[in-house]
């Protein structure tokens, strides 16, 4: 049902691309991939109106793409603001220890000309060992978010819990599925960085199979 497709989904490759532009313009490249590895962790969050999509077809209700924003409405929208305020920490924070790894590196000096920078990236042993240890950390913080906000969000549409209710909610579904879960996180990282090639644009097809998949997820996982 794609027909929403097009308003919804293209926000995300638009948004990812001004992020971009506005990290080569200010000659902070280092944060270039940062800024898009950290999307998967607000991801959860950013999909929501994909989730309320799901949740009115389940029920057979129109789902227009003006009912995404049906989630405006939803009594547990303070909850909802509220663990979507956690992700966007977990980002921010992210984001200040991906530039203190690469400062601990290569210095407060940056290359202006970005064939220069991935040329001392991709070239120099402190280049690879940022990518090694950047990674590693990234998946750390990739992994927390999975397990705080892999149903979560779901739920909090469905139901009027609040934050804390949906984050124990979501850490029991990944402990009791350890092994599901990792390949779901996985599955999730993988399309994320195929729709990331090229310039993002494939984020307008992959962010609607992981949010409408995520609400599938939910319902196999949480009893009614």
């Amino acid at each position: 049902m794609p027909s929403h497709l097009l308003f919804l989904c293209l926000i995300y490759p638009i948004a990812g691309l001004y992020l971009g532009r506005l990290a080569v313009g200010f000659d902070v490249l280092p944060m270039l991939f940062p800024l898009a590895a950290g999307f998967a962790l607000i991801g959860p969050f950013a999909a929501i109106g994909l989730y309320e999509i799901s949740r009115r077809r389940e029920q057979g209700l129109d789902t227009s793409w003006r009912h995404a924003f049906d989630v405006l409405h939803s009594p547990s929208r303070a909850a909802i603001a509220e663990l979507g305020g956690v992700l966007m920490v977990l980002f921010l924070c992210w984001l200040g220890v991906a530039l203190i790894l690469y400062r601990s590196m290569f210095g407060d000096d940056v290359p202006r000309d970005p064939i220069d920078f991935f040329r001392e990236i991709f070239t120099s042993r402190a280049g690879w060992t940022l990518i090694l240890v950047g990674n590693a950390i990234g998946f750390v913080f990739a992994v927390v978010t999975l397990m705080i906000g892999v149903v979560s969000f779901p739920l909090l549409l469905d139901r009027n819990v609040d934050a804390t209710t949906a984050i124990k909610t979501s850490l029991q579904a990944v402990k009791a599925n350890p092994a599901t879960m990792a390949l779901w996180g996985l599955i999730v990282a993988a399309l994320l960085v195929l729709g990331s090639i090229p310039a993002l644009v494939g984020l307008a097809i992959v962010m609607p199979v992981l949010g409408h998949a995520t609400w599938h997820l939910y319902r196999k996982l949480i009893e009614r």
